[in-house]
């Protein structure tokens, strides 16, 4: 083989590049799409994102049912436990989940003229329940707990909260969330679900809603109703 001459030495080192820079190009090009396609996996779609917050509202259910047997069972009732639920209550479904459903889902199905009964009596529940929570805060102190008037407007509060929501919540995961995709645009859809991550971190940080899980499962902790296995029938 003859050796080449400069002006081929050149051309050849040219190509050369061109063919590394093309490799280079494809191989971030394929990358990208690859963090595009994890990062689409991981988003959460609104619907999703709001029933997943309905399961950590069940589980503070939970632990508003079993303060409701000790007072039923005059049995020991730390507060901590309410008043701290209650507080989970007010700060991430009250003022962030419900203000999520008031401000971007309830306008768009009126303006849809969808469901529009549906949405009047949810939005009269919100404003019901945090009437609810009120006074649930107000009572889950170590005097009201101990004082008899005190204790039953606390369980009143409590069992009228639980009555309202169970119905409230279910009513919404089985149609208004599952109705929702019909009215709004794929690119809207896709933009509420970036616009709902964002008033998270804002609010709560990182993992904002693993943090309340978190917060949640050490209520439960605290209350000894934590291990699933409890609520197995015996039989």
């Amino acid at each position: 083989m003859e050796p080449l001459d400069c002006s081929s030495r050149r051309k050849f080192i040219k190509a050369g590049g061109i063919v590394i820079a093309s490799s280079m190009l494809a191989s971030t090009r394929n990358l990208m799409g690859k963090e595009e396609e994890k990062k689409k996996e991981n988003e959460v779609a609104p619907p999703e994102d709001l029933m997943r917050e309905h399961g950590l509202l069940k589980r503070i259910l939970l632990v508003y049912g079993e303060a409701l047997r000790r007072i039923d069972a005059k049995a020991d009732l730390p507060p901590e436990p309410i008043q701290e639920s209650a507080k989970i209550i007010r700060s991430f479904i009250e003022d962030y989940h419900e203000k999520l459903e008031e401000d971007f889902l309830f306008p768009r199905f009126k303006k849809a003229n969808k469901l529009v009964d549906l949405v009047d009596v949810l939005l009269q529940q919100h404003q019901g329940g945090r009437r609810l929570t009120d006074i649930t805060m107000q009572f889950a102190t170590n005097q009201g707990v101990k004082n008899p008037d005190d204790r039953r407007k606390l369980a009143d509060s409590m069992r009228q909260f639980i009555r309202m929501y169970s119905p409230h919540e279910a009513r919404e995961d089985t149609v208004l969330f599952p109705a929702f995709r019909g009215i709004v645009s794929a690119h809207e859809f896709d933009s509420l679900g970036e616009d709902f991550e964002k008033k998270e971190e804002e609010l709560f940080g990182d993992d904002g809603f693993e943090k309340m899980v978190d917060k949640v499962a050490g209520i439960e902790k605290q209350f000894g109703i934590y291990d699933l296995a409890q609520f197995t029938p015996k039989f």
